[in-house]
């Protein structure tokens, strides 16, 4: 049992080595965000679709810390770091899991980049605010440490997570967010299909709903695109247009590469 105790205590000290101690890239002081409505398209293997972008966009960090606890299916937290950890070794970067630091703050305050990977939007801002971590990733987000954002992940990056898609499996302290943009973000918005059947709400429906409470900017983000921040430049990336909601107007169509900063 002893053996077994030190063993824990010598991999831990070996994370936070490799972690903390390993000589670090300046970091710029520009805000830089890669914002993706998923992780995984059609066809193609985890973050396949955006692994050339996380080239340059950790260009400047050699370790990522993974934020795995929006546990996607419900695996566990070392399951889904794993998932991170081969994507990104393909890219020659080291993935490590936030849960893996005896303090989550000290390992956001040190990260060369972050990753928040998708699953439960409700389960992940339960743990974020249960470890006091979510004004912490803003700080260090705001004052240049590069992030990425997948599904639940991206949709936290807005004022709040009320037009998530998940299941409220968990009832965090609030719905507020990190607010690193100034409106709100619909993952994996999906267009009502003509002919079908289905009588339930589309996404369009439930982003009226929730603009009858509330007045921020929506954008109904499609599998395969992302936003990027540079600095104060918000744009639209990916193949794809996205969806624009805005409060007492009509829904409209916005195209690749066009510049968000007008949506507030």
């Amino acid at each position: 049992m002893i053996c077994g105790f030190l063993q824990a205590i010598i991999f831990q000290y070996n994370i936070e080595f490799l972690f903390f101690k390993k000589k670090k890239k300046k970091k710029s002081n520009l805000k830089s965000l890669i914002i993706a409505s998923t992780s995984t398209i059609h066809g193609s293997g985890y973050l396949d679709y955006l692994l050339e972008e996380l080239k340059l966009h950790f260009n400047s960090a050699n370790n990522i810390l993974f934020i795995p606890y929006a546990r996607p299916g419900g695996i566990t937290h070392d399951e889904y770091t794993a998932i991170a950890a081969k994507a990104f070794a393909s890219i020659g970067k080291t993935v490590i899991g936030i849960h893996q630091f005896e303090n989550p703050i000290d390992a956001i305050e040190n990260a060369e980049g972050i990753f928040v990977g998708g699953g439960n939007t409700f389960v992940l801002v339960s743990q974020l605010y249960k470890t006091n971590t979510l004004s912490v990733i803003k700080d260090v987000v705001n004052n240049g440490t590069p992030y990425l954002g997948t599904s639940a992940g991206s949709n936290i990056c807005g004022l709040t997570m009320n037009t998530t898609n998940d299941m409220p499996i968990m009832y965090p302290p609030s719905f507020k967010t990190l607010g690193l943009l100034p409106f709100n973000i619909n993952p994996h918005y999906l267009d009502p299909i003509v002919g079908s059947k289905h009588m339930g709400e589309t996404r369009e429906t439930r982003i009226k709903e929730f603009h009858a409470f509330n007045t921020q900017p929506v954008i109904g983000l499609r599998e395969g695109s992302w936003i990027d921040v540079k600095g104060s430049c918000v744009t639209l990336k990916g193949n794809l247009e996205a969806r624009i909601f805005e409060y007492g107007k009509q829904p409209y169509e916005i195209h690749t590469n066009a510049n968000l900063e007008f949506l507030k």
